[in-house]
Protein backbone atom coordinates (compact mmCIF):
# COMPACT_ATOMS: atom_id res chain seq x y z
CA UNK A 1 0.00 0.00 0.00
CA UNK A 2 1.55 3.43 -0.34
CA UNK A 3 1.80 6.05 1.93
CA UNK A 4 0.07 9.31 1.92
CA UNK A 5 3.59 11.01 1.51
CA UNK A 6 4.14 9.55 -1.29
CA UNK A 7 1.05 10.45 -3.21
CA UNK A 8 1.75 14.09 -2.36
CA UNK A 9 2.17 15.81 -5.84
CA UNK A 10 5.95 17.63 -5.94
CA UNK A 11 5.23 21.95 -5.24
CA UNK A 12 6.26 23.21 -8.46
CA UNK A 13 9.47 25.54 -8.23
CA UNK A 14 7.63 28.74 -9.03
CA UNK A 15 4.43 27.81 -6.67
CA UNK A 16 4.14 30.89 -3.94
CA UNK A 17 5.91 33.30 -6.10
CA UNK A 18 4.70 35.99 -7.88
CA UNK A 19 6.33 37.21 -11.35
CA UNK A 20 5.89 40.26 -13.39
CA UNK A 21 6.06 40.27 -17.15
CA UNK A 22 6.69 43.50 -18.87
CA UNK A 23 6.11 42.42 -22.38
CA UNK A 24 4.32 43.24 -24.60
CA UNK A 25 4.54 40.69 -27.68
CA UNK A 26 3.90 36.94 -27.01
CA UNK A 27 3.53 38.10 -23.36
CA UNK A 28 0.64 35.54 -22.90
CA UNK A 29 2.72 32.60 -23.59
CA UNK A 30 5.55 33.88 -21.92
CA UNK A 31 3.07 33.95 -18.79
CA UNK A 32 1.49 30.65 -19.74
CA UNK A 33 5.13 28.98 -19.34
CA UNK A 34 5.84 30.59 -16.15
CA UNK A 35 2.28 29.77 -15.06
CA UNK A 36 3.10 25.72 -15.72
CA UNK A 37 5.91 25.88 -13.11
CA UNK A 38 3.68 27.13 -10.69
CA UNK A 39 3.49 31.22 -10.75
CA UNK A 40 1.32 33.54 -10.19
CA UNK A 41 1.88 36.07 -13.17
CA UNK A 42 1.29 39.53 -13.02
CA UNK A 43 1.05 41.60 -16.41
CA UNK A 44 1.94 45.31 -16.91
CA UNK A 45 3.20 45.70 -20.78
CA UNK A 46 5.77 48.23 -20.48
CA UNK A 47 6.57 48.86 -23.87
CA UNK A 48 4.16 49.28 -26.96
CA UNK A 49 5.62 48.39 -30.71
CA UNK A 50 4.54 50.62 -33.83
CA UNK A 51 4.88 49.56 -37.11
CA UNK A 52 6.45 52.39 -39.22
CA UNK A 53 5.61 50.91 -43.17
CA UNK A 54 4.31 54.73 -43.42
CA UNK A 55 7.08 56.22 -41.50
CA UNK A 56 9.31 58.73 -43.70
CA UNK A 57 12.04 57.11 -42.17
CA UNK A 58 11.34 53.78 -42.98
CA UNK A 59 11.09 54.88 -46.74
CA UNK A 60 14.01 56.93 -47.09
CA UNK A 61 15.78 54.44 -45.87
CA UNK A 62 14.75 52.03 -47.89
CA UNK A 63 15.14 54.26 -50.81
CA UNK A 64 18.58 54.54 -49.83
CA UNK A 65 19.81 51.36 -50.01
CA UNK A 66 18.15 50.96 -53.25
CA UNK A 67 20.09 53.79 -55.45
CA UNK A 68 23.10 52.83 -53.59
CA UNK A 69 23.56 49.36 -53.52
CA UNK A 70 24.72 48.06 -49.78
CA UNK A 71 27.49 45.72 -48.92
CA UNK A 72 26.16 43.90 -46.10
CA UNK A 73 22.58 43.58 -44.63
CA UNK A 74 22.08 42.84 -40.74
CA UNK A 75 18.74 41.29 -39.94
CA UNK A 76 17.73 41.60 -36.31
CA UNK A 77 14.45 39.89 -36.25
CA UNK A 78 12.42 38.10 -38.15
CA UNK A 79 8.89 40.24 -37.70
CA UNK A 80 11.77 43.39 -38.33
CA UNK A 81 12.69 41.34 -42.05
CA UNK A 82 9.20 40.66 -42.51
CA UNK A 83 7.99 44.32 -41.70
CA UNK A 84 10.41 45.97 -44.44
CA UNK A 85 9.42 43.63 -46.88
CA UNK A 86 5.94 43.95 -46.40
CA UNK A 87 6.17 48.08 -46.30
CA UNK A 88 8.52 48.07 -49.42
CA UNK A 89 5.84 45.59 -51.27
CA UNK A 90 3.20 48.79 -50.47
CA UNK A 91 5.27 50.77 -51.85
CA UNK A 92 5.89 49.12 -54.71
CA UNK A 93 9.73 48.78 -54.37
CA UNK A 94 9.44 44.88 -52.93
CA UNK A 95 11.10 43.37 -55.58
CA UNK A 96 13.72 45.96 -56.07
CA UNK A 97 14.49 45.63 -51.99
CA UNK A 98 14.72 41.51 -52.36
CA UNK A 99 17.26 42.04 -55.36
CA UNK A 100 19.05 44.51 -53.41
CA UNK A 101 19.35 42.10 -49.84
CA UNK A 102 19.74 39.18 -52.43
CA UNK A 103 23.24 40.78 -54.19
CA UNK A 104 24.24 41.70 -50.35
CA UNK A 105 25.98 39.72 -47.67
CA UNK A 106 23.06 39.01 -45.48
CA UNK A 107 23.89 38.41 -42.02
CA UNK A 108 21.05 36.96 -39.93
CA UNK A 109 21.12 37.03 -36.17
CA UNK A 110 19.97 33.74 -35.63
CA UNK A 111 18.12 30.82 -36.12
CA UNK A 112 14.84 32.61 -35.81
CA UNK A 113 15.83 35.54 -38.61
CA UNK A 114 17.53 32.88 -40.92
CA UNK A 115 13.95 31.47 -40.72
CA UNK A 116 12.37 34.46 -42.23
CA UNK A 117 15.20 34.66 -44.46
CA UNK A 118 14.45 31.61 -45.98
CA UNK A 119 10.65 32.58 -46.29
CA UNK A 120 11.56 35.10 -48.37
CA UNK A 121 13.39 33.41 -50.40
CA UNK A 122 16.81 34.88 -49.08
CA UNK A 123 20.01 33.15 -48.30
CA UNK A 124 21.85 34.26 -45.20
CA UNK A 125 25.53 34.70 -45.74
CA UNK A 126 25.96 33.44 -41.54
CA UNK A 127 24.10 33.13 -38.44
CA UNK A 128 24.97 32.68 -35.21
CA UNK A 129 23.12 29.96 -32.90
CA UNK A 130 23.34 32.37 -30.05
CA UNK A 131 21.01 35.54 -31.21
CA UNK A 132 23.41 37.57 -29.89
CA UNK A 133 24.16 41.19 -31.28
CA UNK A 134 27.77 40.79 -30.13
CA UNK A 135 28.49 37.84 -31.85
CA UNK A 136 27.46 39.37 -35.24
CA UNK A 137 29.84 42.65 -33.85
CA UNK A 138 32.97 40.00 -33.48
CA UNK A 139 31.95 38.22 -36.54
CA UNK A 140 32.04 41.60 -38.59
CA UNK A 141 35.20 42.91 -37.15
CA UNK A 142 37.31 39.67 -38.26
CA UNK A 143 37.58 41.35 -41.50
CA UNK A 144 38.54 45.45 -42.67
CA UNK A 145 34.85 47.50 -42.76
CA UNK A 146 36.29 50.35 -44.16
CA UNK A 147 33.94 51.54 -47.32
CA UNK A 148 31.81 48.88 -46.17
CA UNK A 149 27.63 49.97 -46.93
CA UNK A 150 26.09 48.23 -43.96
CA UNK A 151 22.14 48.35 -43.69
CA UNK A 152 21.00 47.40 -40.01
CA UNK A 153 17.37 46.59 -39.33
CA UNK A 154 16.99 48.28 -35.89
CA UNK A 155 14.66 46.05 -33.90
CA UNK A 156 12.96 48.74 -31.54
CA UNK A 157 15.92 48.75 -28.83
CA UNK A 158 18.86 51.21 -28.26
CA UNK A 159 21.51 49.54 -30.80
CA UNK A 160 23.60 52.80 -30.61
CA UNK A 161 26.88 51.07 -29.49
CA UNK A 162 26.47 48.46 -32.11
CA UNK A 163 26.21 51.13 -34.91
CA UNK A 164 28.76 53.35 -33.69
CA UNK A 165 31.19 50.50 -33.22
CA UNK A 166 30.56 49.60 -37.03
CA UNK A 167 30.77 53.29 -37.92
CA UNK A 168 34.38 53.28 -36.05
CA UNK A 169 35.89 51.02 -38.27
CA UNK A 170 34.80 52.76 -41.16
CA UNK A 171 32.03 51.42 -42.33
CA UNK A 172 29.07 53.47 -43.70
CA UNK A 173 25.75 52.58 -41.63
CA UNK A 174 22.22 53.02 -43.05
CA UNK A 175 19.86 52.57 -40.07
CA UNK A 176 16.51 51.09 -41.08
CA UNK A 177 14.22 51.47 -38.30
CA UNK A 178 11.09 49.22 -39.23
CA UNK A 179 9.17 49.85 -36.21
CA UNK A 180 10.06 51.13 -32.87
CA UNK A 181 9.27 50.88 -28.81
CA UNK A 182 7.25 53.56 -27.22
CA UNK A 183 5.17 53.20 -23.70
CA UNK A 184 2.08 51.91 -23.51
CA UNK A 185 -1.40 54.07 -24.40
CA UNK A 186 -2.23 52.88 -21.16
CA UNK A 187 0.24 53.21 -18.63
CA UNK A 188 -2.09 51.94 -15.25
CA UNK A 189 -0.77 48.24 -15.24
CA UNK A 190 2.95 49.72 -15.37
CA UNK A 191 2.54 52.57 -12.81
CA UNK A 192 0.86 49.94 -10.25
CA UNK A 193 3.45 47.28 -11.19
CA UNK A 194 5.98 50.11 -9.77
CA UNK A 195 4.28 50.65 -6.52
CA UNK A 196 4.43 46.69 -6.18
CA UNK A 197 7.72 46.59 -6.56
CA UNK A 198 9.01 48.90 -4.13
CA UNK A 199 6.44 47.59 -1.60
CA UNK A 200 8.10 43.95 -2.31
CA UNK A 201 4.63 42.86 -3.53
CA UNK A 202 6.00 41.10 -6.52
CA UNK A 203 9.35 38.21 -5.77
CA UNK A 204 10.69 38.82 -9.55
CA UNK A 205 9.75 41.12 -12.68
CA UNK A 206 11.43 39.73 -16.02
CA UNK A 207 12.23 41.86 -19.17
CA UNK A 208 12.78 40.73 -22.79
CA UNK A 209 13.54 44.16 -24.15
CA UNK A 210 16.03 46.49 -23.35
CA UNK A 211 13.47 49.34 -24.32
CA UNK A 212 10.70 47.46 -21.14
CA UNK A 213 13.53 47.76 -18.92
CA UNK A 214 14.25 51.25 -19.93
CA UNK A 215 10.88 52.24 -19.85
CA UNK A 216 9.87 51.00 -16.60
CA UNK A 217 12.92 53.16 -15.14
CA UNK A 218 11.53 55.84 -16.82
CA UNK A 219 8.10 56.23 -15.23
CA UNK A 220 9.83 54.99 -11.82
CA UNK A 221 11.64 58.46 -12.02
CA UNK A 222 8.36 60.31 -11.63
CA UNK A 223 6.50 57.74 -8.53
CA UNK A 224 9.01 56.06 -6.44
CA UNK A 225 12.37 55.70 -8.40
CA UNK A 226 14.89 55.15 -5.36
CA UNK A 227 12.48 52.58 -3.62
CA UNK A 228 12.37 50.79 -7.01
CA UNK A 229 16.05 50.52 -7.25
CA UNK A 230 16.71 49.39 -3.76
CA UNK A 231 13.75 46.78 -4.61
CA UNK A 232 15.28 45.01 -7.78
CA UNK A 233 18.53 45.13 -5.63
CA UNK A 234 17.78 43.09 -2.69
CA UNK A 235 14.51 41.58 -2.45
CA UNK A 236 12.85 41.46 -6.38
CA UNK A 237 14.71 39.43 -8.75
CA UNK A 238 14.95 41.16 -11.88
CA UNK A 239 15.66 38.81 -14.42
CA UNK A 240 16.59 39.67 -18.41
CA UNK A 241 16.61 37.73 -21.45
CA UNK A 242 19.56 39.10 -22.43
CA UNK A 243 22.93 41.93 -21.82
CA UNK A 244 21.64 44.64 -23.93
CA UNK A 245 18.02 43.98 -22.06
CA UNK A 246 19.73 43.86 -18.75
CA UNK A 247 21.76 47.44 -19.53
CA UNK A 248 19.78 49.89 -18.16
CA UNK A 249 19.63 48.20 -14.81
CA UNK A 250 23.07 47.29 -14.30
CA UNK A 251 23.96 50.76 -15.31
CA UNK A 252 22.31 51.58 -11.65
CA UNK A 253 24.75 48.34 -10.03
CA UNK A 254 21.11 46.55 -9.99
CA UNK A 255 21.91 42.84 -10.12
CA UNK A 256 20.43 41.10 -13.42
CA UNK A 257 19.72 37.46 -13.90
CA UNK A 258 20.13 35.97 -17.45
CA UNK A 259 20.33 33.14 -19.31
CA UNK A 260 23.40 32.15 -21.61
CA UNK A 261 20.53 31.75 -24.87
CA UNK A 262 18.45 35.01 -25.36
CA UNK A 263 15.01 32.95 -25.68
CA UNK A 264 12.11 32.87 -23.45
CA UNK A 265 12.44 29.19 -22.99
CA UNK A 266 15.61 30.18 -21.41
CA UNK A 267 14.67 33.25 -19.36
CA UNK A 268 11.81 30.73 -17.97
CA UNK A 269 14.48 28.09 -16.54
CA UNK A 270 16.50 31.18 -15.10
CA UNK A 271 13.44 31.92 -13.17
CA UNK A 272 12.90 29.03 -11.91
CA UNK A 273 16.50 28.48 -11.38
CA UNK A 274 17.75 31.80 -9.61
CA UNK A 275 14.50 32.84 -7.55
CA UNK A 276 14.26 30.44 -5.39
CA UNK A 277 18.29 31.35 -4.33
CA UNK A 278 16.84 34.88 -4.14
CA UNK A 279 13.60 34.47 -2.44
CA UNK A 280 13.40 31.35 -0.71
CA UNK A 281 14.74 30.20 2.57
CA UNK A 282 14.88 26.80 4.19
CA UNK A 283 14.56 26.26 7.67
CA UNK A 284 13.30 23.42 10.51
CA UNK A 285 10.95 24.19 13.12
CA UNK A 286 9.30 21.88 15.52
CA UNK A 287 10.51 19.05 12.90
CA UNK A 288 8.81 20.21 10.06
CA UNK A 289 10.96 21.03 7.08
CA UNK A 290 9.65 24.65 6.39
CA UNK A 291 10.52 26.22 2.99
CA UNK A 292 9.66 30.53 3.10
CA UNK A 293 8.49 31.03 -0.58
CA UNK A 294 7.99 34.59 -1.48
CA UNK A 295 3.82 34.61 -0.75
CA UNK A 296 3.78 30.86 0.74
CA UNK A 297 5.12 28.39 2.73
CA UNK A 298 5.99 25.00 1.79
CA UNK A 299 5.53 22.97 5.10
CA UNK A 300 6.83 19.11 4.52
CA UNK A 301 6.30 19.51 0.99
CA UNK A 302 2.65 21.13 1.12
CA UNK A 303 2.00 24.41 0.09
CA UNK A 304 0.01 26.60 2.55
CA UNK A 305 -0.80 30.50 1.56
CA UNK A 306 0.43 32.78 4.06
CA UNK A 307 -0.03 36.31 3.54
CA UNK A 308 2.35 38.84 2.78
CA UNK A 309 2.85 39.51 6.94
CA UNK A 310 3.08 36.54 8.05
CA UNK A 311 5.79 36.16 5.62
CA UNK A 312 7.03 38.94 6.73
CA UNK A 313 7.60 38.04 10.35
CA UNK A 314 8.44 34.40 9.36
CA UNK A 315 11.70 35.40 7.60
CA UNK A 316 12.50 37.85 10.60
CA UNK A 317 12.53 34.85 12.63
CA UNK A 318 14.13 32.69 10.71
CA UNK A 319 16.89 35.31 10.45
CA UNK A 320 17.83 34.09 13.92
CA UNK A 321 16.60 30.67 14.66
CA UNK A 322 16.09 29.72 18.01
CA UNK A 323 16.50 33.82 19.12
CA UNK A 324 13.38 35.58 21.14
CA UNK A 325 12.52 38.51 18.84
CA UNK A 326 11.04 41.23 20.60
CA UNK A 327 7.84 42.49 19.67
CA UNK A 328 9.60 45.87 18.83
CA UNK A 329 11.51 43.99 16.39
CA UNK A 330 8.64 42.54 14.90
CA UNK A 331 6.51 45.58 14.53
CA UNK A 332 9.27 47.01 12.47
CA UNK A 333 9.64 43.74 9.90
CA UNK A 334 5.60 44.48 9.48
CA UNK A 335 4.86 45.54 6.07
CA UNK A 336 4.84 49.25 6.38
CA UNK A 337 5.84 49.26 9.94
CA UNK A 338 3.48 49.93 12.85
CA UNK A 339 2.77 51.74 16.58
CA UNK A 340 0.45 49.02 18.07
CA UNK A 341 2.21 45.95 19.36
CA UNK A 342 -1.47 44.38 19.83
CA UNK A 343 -1.05 44.48 16.29
CA UNK A 344 2.02 41.81 16.44
CA UNK A 345 0.15 39.37 18.53
CA UNK A 346 -2.39 39.37 15.48
CA UNK A 347 -0.33 38.67 12.58
CA UNK A 348 1.53 36.05 15.17
CA UNK A 349 -1.81 34.13 15.62
CA UNK A 350 -2.55 34.28 11.58
CA UNK A 351 0.53 32.92 10.92
CA UNK A 352 -0.33 30.18 13.36
CA UNK A 353 -3.26 29.35 11.23
CA UNK A 354 -1.39 29.52 8.28
CA UNK A 355 0.91 27.20 9.21
CA UNK A 356 -1.65 24.37 10.66
CA UNK A 357 1.08 24.21 13.59
CA UNK A 358 1.02 26.23 16.69
CA UNK A 359 4.17 24.70 17.73
CA UNK A 360 6.51 26.44 14.65
CA UNK A 361 6.25 29.53 16.19
CA UNK A 362 6.70 30.11 20.05
CA UNK A 363 5.86 33.01 22.69
CA UNK A 364 8.24 33.85 25.24
CA UNK A 365 6.27 35.57 27.74
CA UNK A 366 6.99 39.32 28.25
CA UNK A 367 9.80 38.72 26.17
CA UNK A 368 8.78 38.04 22.35
CA UNK A 369 8.61 35.22 19.70
CA UNK A 370 10.81 32.73 18.35
CA UNK A 371 11.32 29.80 15.92
CA UNK A 372 10.93 25.94 17.55
CA UNK A 373 14.20 24.81 17.86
Amino acid sequence: MTSPLAQIAPVPPLAGYTVAVTASRRRREFGAALERQGAAVVYAPAVRIIPLSDDALLREATLHCLARGVDIVVATTGIGLRGWIEAAEGWGIGEQLLDTIGRAELIARGPKVRGAVRVAGLTEAWAPESESTIEVLSHLGQRSLHGKKIAVQLHGEPLAWFLDALRSQGAEVIEVPVYRSVLPEDRAPLTRLIGTIAARGVDAVAFTSAAATANLLKVAQTMQFSEVITALSTDVLAACVGPVTAAPLTAHGITVAQPERFRLGALVKTIVDELPKWRGRSIVSADRAIEIRGQAVVVDGKLLPVGGTGIALLRRLADEPGRVVPREELLNALPGGGTDPHAVEVAIGRLRASLNDPRIVETVVKRGYRLCS
